[in-house]
Formats: C-alpha cells, sequence, structure tokens
C-alpha cells in the first residue's frame, strides 16, 4: 500500500497523515483525536526538539524535527477534516501564512527597506507583531496581548514582563528586584508561620515569589528557564553521585539517614570543585 505513496517527503507525509485520518480506512487512535488531545503531544515533541539541541545530538535533532513537523501536519489535516467552514484550512494555509509572515516582518530582506543592525532590525519585528496583534485586537488593545496562556508558567512570566517592559513598567536595574525579593519571601514565610495555613494564599505567595525570580533572571540578562534547567542538571549529578557513595558503603537512600545523606552530598560538592569543575555549578 505504501507503493502508491507520493514520493517528495513533504508531499508523501501528507498523503500518510491524510490515510491515518480516513474514517474509513485510517487508525481508529488518529481519526479520534482533536486539537485538544494532539496540543499535549506538540508540546511534548517541541520540548524533545530542545533537548537534543541542549545534548547537541544532531542525529536525534533531525528525527525530532521530524515529529513536530508531523505535529503541524496532524493540526492541519484535522482542520482540513472540519466539518465547520469556519475552522477549515490546509496545511499550504499554513505554509503560506507562515511565508507571507516572514516576508512581512523581514522588509529589509525582501523589499527595498534598510536595516542598520540587529538591534533596528529586533526593533522593526517588535514593530510588526505589535502591529499584527494590534490588527487582530477585539476589545481593548493592552501590552500583554498576543501572550499565549498554554505557555509554560516560566517563559509566559518571562515574556509577559518584557512586554510590561517595553512599555516602561520594569524597575531601573536588580536591586530593587532583589528587595522584592527578599519582600515576598517574608509574605511567604508569614503565611507559613501560622497554625493552619491558608493553601490558596500559599499558592498566591509561592507564585509572587516564582514570579520576581523569573525578574531577576531578566534583570540579570539571563534565561530563567536555562538557569532552573543547569539547576536541575546539577542537582541530579549530586544526586546520583550520592547513590554511588551509599552503594559503596552498602547503602541505600531509603536505608540512610538525612544526615548521612547529606555529609554525602557535601563531600560530592567538594570532589566536583576539587576536580575543577566549579565553572558547571558543582
Amino acid at each position: 500500500m505504501s507503493g502508491d505513496l507520493p514520493q517528495r517527503p513533504m508531499d508523501r507525509l501528507l498523503a500518510i497523515m491524510a490515510r491515518l485520518r480516513d474514517p474509513d480506512t485510517g487508525c481508529p487512535w488518529d481519526v479520534e483525536q482533536t486539537f485538544a488531545t494532539i496540543a499535549p503531544y506538540t508540546l511534548e515533541e517541541a520540548y524533545e526538539v530542545a533537548d537534543a539541541i541542549a545534548r547537541d545530538d544532531m542525529d536525534d535533532l533531525r528525527d525530532e524535527l521530524g515529529d513536530l513537523l508531523f505535529q503541524v501536519v496532524f493540526h492541519a489535516r484535522m482542520a482540513e477534516d472540519s466539518p465547520d467552514p469556519a475552522r477549515r484550512f490546509t496545511f499550504d494555509e499554513v505554509a503560506a501564512g507562515s511565508c507571507a509572515k516572514m516576508e512581512r516582518r523581514h522588509p529589509h530582506v525582501f523589499s527595498q527597506a534598510e536595516i542598520a543592525d540587529a538591534e533596528a532590525q529586533t526593533q522593526a519585528w517588535e514593530e510588526h507583531k505589535a502591529a499584527e496583534r494590534a490588527a487582530k485586537a477585539t476589545g481593548e488593545p493592552s501590552a500583554l496581548d498576543g501572550v499565549a496562556l498554554a505557555l509554560p508558567a516560566l517563559l509566559r512570566a518571562l515574556k509577559l514582563q518584557r512586554r510590561a517592559a517595553r512599555v516602561g513598567f520594569d524597575w531601573p536595574d536588580w536591586r530593587p528586584v532583589v528587595d522584592k525579593l527578599h519582600e515576598e519571601l517574608g509574605e511567604l514565610a508569614e503565611e507559613l508561620d501560622v497554625e493552619t495555613p491558608n493553601p490558596d494564599r500559599l499558592l498566591d505567595e509561592m507564585g509572587d515569589l516564582l514570579f520576581v525570580c523569573v525578574n531577576l533572571a531578566r534583570k540579570l540578562d539571563l534565561d530563567p528557564e536555562a538557569a532552573l534547567r543547569h539547576a536541575n542538571d546539577k542537582f541530579s549529578r549530586r544526586f546520583k553521585g550520592v547513590e554511588a557513595r551509599l552503594r559503596a558503603c552498602g547503602q541505600t537512600p531509603e536505608t540512610a539517614t538525612l544526615e548521612d545523606m547529606e555529609a554525602h552530598w557535601q563531600a560530592v560538592k567538594a570532589a566536583a570543585r576539587a576536580a575543577g569543575n566549579s565553572s558547571s555549578g558543582d
């Protein structure tokens, strides 16, 4: 059956997706999917692309990009199959829209407009995006329009703060952000220092604390996602080191005391620093 599929890879992928979604002869799982049920897989594939890049694994990156492309094809096919004409579009329309957007946002490349440098290009890009958002707006315009609700919370916080900063709502440097961080930490401690902490207030104060942490990273020109990923990797290395030391002593984390594990933790840190790994954060 695969012999009758087109040979050109993009055409072949589109034909495969159409066959998978065929209500009579397709795959039952693929046929029953909706935009909402597929969305988590789309996010997962995007993260796997980022993971392959972080590991500098080009073979894996090629495969993961293919998986992400398949997600785009899947969504476009579901739209093409929609019984509602108002919700219907095709993959070609998706690609055409992307082409038009890139040409519109790069007038210095595709027209006679001139851009002095990368900073000017960034400014022009943001102006084009702002104009596009304004054209789509249905209510009162906001500087925060277009920041997607479905973004990971850390990334959405960063984007919201950047948008607010563009219209002047920002601290001048990192120092008042540190003061705000101490303030939010104190408010969280106050909520904890009661006989029966209120879960809703704890959630609120914890959120405020994390939001300010993102703001501090932004003021330091650090990517909060990259910083947290670095911390995750560091914790993983250290904890695996603790497990290795415990095994050498005939123990496991389940049988060791917290004091034993803390001692091994400090030993792992010291060994990493002695080995010259301080630049890696150990």
